[in-house]
């Protein structure tokens, strides 16, 4: 679609639903509005069925965290409509106790996104009729995409041989830090510098590599 056509539509779009919306933007090529949360079923509704828009068809939704923000997240929603063969993106802000109102009435496919937004950022949304976690387990702990969620997890699960079942148990590491030094593995190897040899000697330009003893001999 033509940086013209994404114009027009987006004024069009910006003129009838204006009160509901916060911002306009052409990203990418593709034409996005961020919307205030308590407008979004009365927009979303009017994109699909007001007869210049028409998009019939749910692409996705997702969400992003940021948690510098007092509304942490974004739930982000990509729509297409397959009659005008054109995109659009829908943006709002919510936090963990602002709850976002289900569209399962008006797209059937939000059922199983709005779960997985659920299940990996907590974020909670009105008058969904099967909320539950969708990737990960019932008995799972926290949010896995919130940027503050360890990545080793709360509880790590193992079959246990004595009651036949599956168990949960928390996190044990060998380790409360480990230190991993990224050192190019050819450090010394050559005269030249190599990435990762930032922390090593540089050996200077021409210098004869060490002579290999005896052990090392017998190895080659």
């Amino acid at each position: 679609m033509s940086v013209e056509n994404l114009d027009a539509l987006g004024d069009y779009i910006e003129i009838t639903m204006q009160p509901a919306i916060l911002k306009k933007e052409i990203a990418h090529g593709e034409l996005m509005f961020t919307i205030k949360r308590e407008s979004l079923k009365r927009f979303i509704s009017f994109l699909l069925n007001d007869a210049n828009c028409e998009f019939k068809q749910l692409s996705d939704i997702c969400g992003a965290d940021y948690p510098d923000r007092d509304e942490r997240f974004d739930v982000v929603y990509n729509l297409l409509s397959l009659k005008h063969n054109f995109r659009i993106r829908v943006k709002l802000h919510a936090s963990e106790n602002t709850p976002v109102d289900s569209i399962t009435s008006l797209y059937s496919a939000a059922n199983w996104f709005e779960r997985e937004v659920w299940d990996m950022y907590g974020i909670f949304f009105n008058d969904h009729p099967d909320l539950r976690r969708l990737l990960t387990d019932y008995g799972f702990e926290g949010h896995p995409l919130r940027k503050d969620f360890p990545l080793t997890g709360f509880v790590e699960l193992r079959y246990d041989e004595t009651q036949k079942r599956v168990v949960y148990e928390p996190v044990k590491l060998q380790q409360d830090f480990r230190n991993f030094d990224f050192v190019s593995p050819w450090e010394g190897m050559t005269t030249m510098q190599l990435p990762g040899d930032e922390k090593a000697r540089k050996p200077k330009i021409g210098a004869d590599l060490p002579a290999l003893d005896e052990k090392e001999k017998k190895i080659g």
